[in-house]
């Protein structure tokens, strides 16, 4: 991470902390100590699967993932995800990370994560290089923050890859602004009065389309009619 990212996520907010989760398969269902919502509870000082800072999904499973509803949609700006460790030397030796591998990330405003942006998907990671907290930016504006990873029967996947998918967050922190219609590193910009909606982008506050009589990224220059425009058009 660079210093400029660093100073960023100092000044904003994980806007998915203690936010409703969900998770496909959880371990041992019945017991809360691996819910969904262990993956945004603040707490990551622990990564061992039975220390109750983690989410937890089933053995032998094809399908591995999780949300978090942000219960509204949102400007984001970067995802951190913290992966289970078991408190181990992090690297090729852990066997652990071959189960992070191959996942993918997407922000989405219904809970189909193909409705939704990909933000990242692993394809060039090895067991090796792939970090145990992972930094993805992606300024996008969405609802729901959805991990998903796969292990089909019948794929042939990279050497390291786990033969089944998992969920093993420990965290997922998301910084972005905690309201609608505001940009910039501390969120304290309000978006142009004529952007077409009220979400415009984190970082640069251009809009997504302009409302009628405006044009540019901000919509901050007005279509200027001409002084002969009766000639061609009826005046009332």
């Amino acid at each position: 991470m660079s210093l400029r990212e660093y100073c960023t996520i100092q000044k904003s907010e994980n806007i998915a902390l203690h936010k409703p989760a969900w998770q496909l398969h959880q371990y041992n269902p019945g017991d809360n100590i691996f819910d969904a919502s262990k993956a945004v509870d603040g707490l990551k000082s622990d990564l061992r699967w039975d220390a109750g800072q983690c989410v937890l999904s089933e053995i032998n499973q094809h399908i591995a993932t999780w949300r978090v509803d942000l219960k509204n949609i949102l400007s984001i700006r970067t995802i951190i995800i913290y992966y289970r460790t078991e408190n181990g030397v992090w690297g090729s030796m852990n066997t652990f990370s071959g189960r992070f591998l191959g996942f993918s990330l997407y922000v989405s405003n219904t809970t189909d994560r193909t409705d939704g942006t990909l933000c990242f998907h692993d394809t060039n990671y090895t067991t090796a290089t792939i970090p145990a907290v992972l930094n993805v930016t992606c300024p996008v504006h969405g609802r729901y923050v959805i991990y998903y990873n796969e292990r089909l029967p019948g794929v042939t996947y990279p050497a390291g890859y786990s033969t089944y998918a998992f969920n093993e967050l420990c965290e997922v922190e998301v910084y972005g602004c905690p309201s609608p219609g505001y940009f910039g590193i501390a969120c304290s910009l309000p978006c142009p009065i004529s952007c077409r909606t009220v979400y415009c982008h984190i970082e640069t506050g251009a809009c997504q389309g302009c409302k009628p009589g405006y044009k540019g990224h901000r919509c901050d220059r007005g279509m200027i009619l001409s002084p002969n425009i009766c000639n061609v058009f009826p005046c009332m």
